[in-house]
């Protein structure tokens, strides 16, 4: 009869010792996650402003807020999506697109935000056009070749669809997919307008519906992507430049953190296989990339709270 350290019927220690290290490495993996699930890029839409802007306050003013938030918490870099039509007249606007580019990317949003699905694929390319010498002159470093669809719509038929994806390949342009979105856009021109009455509880209430809403619908986001690809991807989060944003930044970016989220840039968060597949139909108004392999798959969606539009549009009316 064997005998192992010196007991009848007990593992040798080495073996104890590798079992030991085996569930370590297996309780960190379940504690820690894979180092990958929950990389998430942030993007804003609509620069230079997205919504109104409350009495006395500038683009320029909100764009630095913005900036220096970014600035102050380590983000990487932040691709902000132009629409150049914007500029035209407006030297508040060209100022803070100026200090915008100066410190983070840019990348092309069409000229004028122009609807593809009320419009045909050759006036949207044309569109995309347009806004390129804005781009050229802000991005010395000529990597403004993302492009961001307006709306988030791809195309109502697979002949638009298509034919918009093809032109973009051949000038170069990598698409800026979102898989996060709570259109926090609901909130600037509401905040202009409870600013404007001094309504402070209406504000508190802002604060609060927005924090719960991208709670919900972050939740909601990587509840999707594990019911279209198995497991959590890196995601890419869409929010606006508008007078909400530097208001409530630091409190989206403590959520972020505190729902796990580690920061990266577009192009890491990209990276992930995930972004290389498209749903090659034509849709109405699908939303985001998750929300369009959702309908493209018939997978029913998950038990959520909705936006509050109407309460949204009531507001400090």
């Amino acid at each position: 009869m064997k005998h192992f350290s010196g007991v009848t019927g007990l593992p040798p220690r080495r073996f104890v010792v590798s079992q030991i290290l085996f569930l370590l490495v297996i309780l960190f993996w379940i504690f820690c996650g894979t180092g990958n699930a929950q990389k998430l890029a942030i993007t804003f839409d609509d620069l230079p402003l997205n919504g109104l802007l409350p009495p006395g306050v500038t683009r320029v003013e909100t764009t630095k807020n913005v900036l220096e938030i970014l600035k102050k918490r380590h983000v990487p870099p932040v691709y902000g999506f132009i629409n150049a039509k914007k500029l035209e007249g407006n030297a508040d606007g060209a100022e803070a697109l100026k200090l915008w580019a100066a410190a983070e990317p840019v990348g092309n949003h069409t000229y004028s935000h122009m609807d593809l699905e009320q419009n045909t694929a050759e006036a949207f390319e044309r569109e995309i056009e347009e806004n390129e010498p804005a781009l050229e002159l802000l991005d010395v470093n000529n990597s403004w070749h993302w492009f961001r669809y307006p709306y988030l719509r791809e195309g109502d038929t697979v002949e638009k669809r298509r034919a918009v994806r093809a032109y973009l390949k051949t000038h170069g342009y990598t698409i800026a997919q979102v898989t996060l979105d709570w259109e926090d856009y609901l909130w600037n021109t509401a905040y202009a307008r409870c600013v404007a009455k001094n309504d402070t509880k209406s504000i508190e209430w802002l604060r609060s519906s927005y924090l719960s809403t991208a709670s919900e619908f972050l939740d909601l986001g990587r509840e999707q992507a594990k019911l279209i690809y198995g497991r959590e991807i890196s995601y890419v989060l869409l929010m606006h430049l508008g007078a909400y944003s530097s208001t409530i930044l630091s409190d989206a970016l403590d959520l972020l953190k505190k729902k796990g989220f580690k920061l990266v840039t577009l192009e890491e968060a990209e990276s992930d296989v995930a972004y290389e597949s498209d749903p090659d139909v034509g849709l109405h108004d699908a939303g985001t990339l998750l929300d369009q392999w959702m309908q493209v798959k018939g997978i029913k969606y998950p038990e959520h709270a909705e936006k509050p539009y109407k309460e949204m549009e009531s507001i400090c009316q």
